[in-house]
C-alpha cells in the first residue's frame, strides 16, 4: 500500500470516528423531532455552510453528467440514510442501530465493484465477509438471537446509504471530496425547502415546551459534522485509498459508538464487546493489505479543459 493509500485510509478513519457519533445524537433528537424533520432537517440547515464555501471559493457549477451523479448521492447520503435510520433509532437504541450499519462496508465493497470497476481479490472479499459475519454475529448475540423492527429500517438506511457513498467516492476522484457533498446539500435544498417548512411548523403546533438545549446540541452535531464536516474527510479517504478498501474501516464505527455512548452517556459496554471488536480489526488489518485493482481515475473537468488548450511557444 503506497503513501496515497494509506493517507486514505486515515482519512476514512476521521470520518467514521465523526460518524460514530451519529446515531446516539440522532436518537436523542428524535426523542422531540419528527424523524422526517430531523432527517431532511439537518441537510436543509447543512446547505447553509455549503454554499456559503462553494461561493467563497467561486465553485463553477457541476455538468449536466456530475449532476446525475450528484442526485444518487443526496438519494443516499441525504434522503434515505438520515431518515430511515432516524426513524429506526424511535425504536431501537442506538448501539443497536450501529450494529446494524456495520453491514455497510460490504454494501460499499459491492457498489465501488459495480460503479467505480474497483475490482477486490478474493483475499479481500473473505476478509470483507468475515468482518460483516462478526459485526452480524455481535447484533444477534446483543439482542438475543433475534432482529427487531428497527433493524429492517437499518437496512434499508445502510443500502441505499452505501450507494450514495460510493458514488460520492467515485466523483470525489473528478471534484474533490468536499465539494461532493457541498454540492449535494445545495442542489438538493430546493427539493427539501417546502417539506422541512411543513413538518417544522407542525412541530411548532404540536410542541407543548420548548425544546431541550440538549436536542438542539444534538441537532447541531448531526447537521454541522454527520452531514457536512465528516464528508470532507470520508469522501477524500474513499477516493485516495479506494472506496473498497478504505469502506471496509467502517467496519470500526460500532466499537467507536460504543465507546462514545459509554464516555459521555454512561451506557455499559460488555467485556466481550472489545473481543469482537479486536476480531473485526484483525478482518480490516487483512482487507488492507489485500489487492484491490481500480479502475484508472477520470481527469477532472478543469484538467480536461487544460489539457485541450493549445501550448503557444514564443
Amino acid at each position: 500500500m503506497n503513501s496515497r493509500e494509506s493517507q486514505g485510509m486515515l482519512l476514512g478513519l476521521l470520518g467514521v470516528v465523526i460518524f460514530s457519533l451519529t446515531l446516539p445524537m440522532t436518537r436523542i433528537v428524535v426523542m422531540e423531532f419528527h424523524p422526517l424533520l430531523n432527517g431532511l432537517g439537518r441537510a436543509l440547515a447543512a446547505a447553509l455552510p455549503a454554499a456559503a464555501l462553494l461561493a467563497w471559493r467561486r465553485e463553477r457549477w457541476p455538468t449536466w453528467v456530475q449532476m446525475k451523479s450528484l442526485a444518487v448521492v443526496s438519494l443516499g447520503v441525504i434522503v434515505a440514510f438520515p431518515v430511515f435510520s432516524a426513524w429506526a433509532m424511535k425504536t431501537v437504541p442506538a448501539s443497536h442501530g450501529a450494529v446494524v450499519n456495520g453491514l455497510q462496508p460490504l454494501c460499499v465493497a459491492l457498489y465501488a465493484a459495480w460503479l467505480a470497476h474497483e475490482r477486490p481479490s478474493k483475499a479481500f472479499w473473505l476478509s470483507a465477509i468475515a468482518g460483516s459475519a462478526i459485526v452480524v454475529g455481535f447484533a444477534l448475540q446483543a439482542g438475543g438471537g433475534a432482529l427487531q423492527a428497527g433493524d429492517l429500517l437499518m437496512l434499508v438506511a445502510v443500502g441505499i446509504g452505501a450507494l450514495g457513498y460510493a458514488e460520492g467516492a467515485r466523483l470525489a476522484r473528478q471534484m474533490g471530496g468536499w465539494q461532493v457533498i457541498c454540492w449535494a446539500l445545495v442542489v438538493s435544498a430546493p427539493f427539501l425547502l417546502l417539506p422541512v417548512a411543513w413538518l417544522g411548523w407542525q412541530q411548532y403546533l404540536q410542541q407543548t415546551q420548548p425544546v431541550a438545549l440538549k436536542t438542539w446540541l444534538a441537532f447541531g452535531y448531526v447537521t454541522l459534522f454527520s452531514q457536512f464536516l465528516g464528508f470532507f474527510a470520508w469522501y477524500a479517504g474513499l477516493a485516495m485509498g479506494g472506496i473498497a478498501r478504505v469502506g471496509q474501516v467502517q467496519l470500526l464505527q460500532i466499537f467507536f459508538t460504543m465507546a462514545f455512548s459509554a464516555l459521555f452517556f454512561g451506557e455499559t459496554v460488555a467485556p466481550i464487546t472489545w473481543l469482537f471488536a479486536a476480531a473485526v480489526i484483525v478482518t480490516v488489518v487483512l482487507g488492507r493489505k489485500a489487492s484491490v485493482r481500480t479502475a484508472p481515475t477520470a481527469p477532472s473537468a478543469a484538467a480536461s479543459r487544460a489539457a485541450a488548450k493549445p501550448v503557444r511557444t514564443p
